[in-house]
């Protein structure tokens, strides 16, 4: 299968992501919140690579994702690092099994790959149903400027030893449409073996999330950017922006 190739290469082709990022604005929304938060739900987990860091702080780890060869790359993971993580197989426009979680995370532009408006309400409306009272919804997205400008209609690539990509980013039709065609050249022994991956995201301005958060009765909601604990930004500057919305 394509998608499992992916899986296996998912964590070179993000060996620069900024996971501890990630983990430090984490939990520096907790303090700032003051919300005592026990039980983590991270959505579009992948191969869990943030899932284990946050569990090594303590908490008490739940990792999410529809692609089974992601899950069992995290399991495998987790496992050879004694981090005990339940993984679990869910579409996140439909979660089902959850209830007074303390806090959910969707990082590294999950929320980009949901397409369509009406499923990003999906799963606004299925986390804050999941949520205990005063739990926390942490999320984060790509802001229109950073897409159009420095994503679209470019090319990138990377080459190692043990694998190669071309990767194109593609506008489409509508403000924050992205397509990505990827091309991986992996090796196998003493051979290229070449697969292809296309990716469709959406982003949209801030406003557009806000007032789907304020539709599923969010109480408080915050945004900040690039990773920024700062009330007062430039959307048109940010690269990536982080929602925070209290039930």
């Amino acid at each position: 299968m394509v998608y499992e190739r992916f899986a296996i290469i998912y964590d070179a082709l993000m060996k620069h992501a900024p996971y501890d990022k990630w983990v430090t604005f984490t939990t520096n929304i907790i303090e700032q919140f003051n919300v005592p938060v026990k039980t983590i739900i991270d959505l579009g987990c992948g191969t869990g690579e943030l899932t284990i860091r946050l569990g090594k702080l303590g908490y008490e780890m739940i990792g999410i994702d529809q692609s089974n060869d992601m899950l069992t790359v995290a399991a495998e993971k987790a496992y050879n690092q004694q981090i005990d993580i339940n993984w679990i197989q869910q579409d996140i426009r439909e979660l089902t099994g959850f209830k007074d979680v303390d806090l959910f995370i969707s990082y590294c532009d999950v929320i980009n790959y949901i397409t369509n408006l009406d499923d990003v309400k999906k799963v606004f409306e299925q986390v804050y149903n999941c949520l205990k009272p005063g739990g926390l919804f942490i999320f984060d997205f790509h802001s229109i400027n950073y897409a159009e400008h420095h994503l679209c209609d470019r090319t990138f690539a990377d080459v190692t030893d043990e694998l190669t990509y071309i990767w194109e980013c593609e506008r489409g039709d509508k403000e924050g449409e992205m397509f990505h065609y990827m091309t991986f050249f992996q090796k196998e022994n003493d051979r290229y073996v070449r697969f292809d991956e296309v990716h469709h995201q959406q982003t949209y301005p801030l406003i557009r999330y806000n007032n789907l958060l304020e539709s599923c009765q969010f109480q408080k909601i915050n945004f900040y950017a690039d990773f920024l604990l700062k009330d007062h930004f430039s959307e048109q500057k940010s690269e990536r922006i982080f929602g925070v919305a209290q039930k």
